[in-house]
């Protein structure tokens, strides 16, 4: 929600200001990096219309968004964030063999851009569950049952959580690797909130 929130406040003032004061190299399309690109993206697009399936793109996604919902929300567990990762990947092999995604590659195709986002999606659903069974605190809105106070209250622990991670992504099937940068707070402290 704060990723949101950030985004949606921050960005129209951040990046224009940005693009506008730093000159950027031109690029152009005979470059390997695009080509590369272009290549996978098109590989992609062949494998989704091949799939010839059984089950509608919509009814994955609302699949991932009950596991979501029931096991990754607000309020999660070991048990429940166990559980989404057990039953996201088997969605995931299942979207690939079942999915239904009529049209053709070559005009716009609405079906297929959405199955490239459900496909997405269960990609960053994964990495998701893991990041939040990794977190072993309440931090934020997110509240993780097993840690809060006597009296209910959202746990922190700042001891093994200050810092900023971000995941690297070693392909589908592959454990991710978390790079971290430790916080340091000068000024103001992390303190322990009550919403009582």
């Amino acid at each position: 929600m704060q990723g949101l929130a950030d985004g949606y406040f921050v960005i129209p003032y951040t990046i224009g200001d940005y693009l506008a004061s730093n000159p950027l190299p031109k690029i152009t399309t005979e470059h390997d990096a695009f080509k590369e690109a272009a290549n996978d993206v098109q590989a992609r697009i062949d494998k989704l219309l091949s799939v010839k399936g059984n089950r509608s793109i919509r009814e994955i996604h609302r699949q991932l968004g009950r596991i979501m919902w029931d096991d990754v929300g607000m309020a999660r567990s070991e048990a429940s964030l166990t559980r989404a990762l057990q039953q996201i990947p088997k969605l995931r092999d299942e979207f690939w063999h079942s999915v239904s995604v009529p049209g053709t590659p070559g005009n716009l195709n609405q079906s297929l851009e959405y199955a490239g986002r459900v496909a997405d999606y269960l990609e960053f659903a994964e990495l998701l569950a893991l990041d939040a069974l990794h977190r072993r605190e309440s931090c934020g809105g997110h509240f993780r049952e097993e840690s809060q106070t006597p009296d209910g209250e959202a746990l922190r622990d700042d001891a093994n959580f200050t810092y900023v991670a971000a995941w690297e992504f070693k392909g589908v099937g592959q454990r991710p690797e978390l790079h971290r940068e430790p916080l340091q707070f000068d000024e103001v402290h992390p303190t322990q909130r009550s919403y009582k």
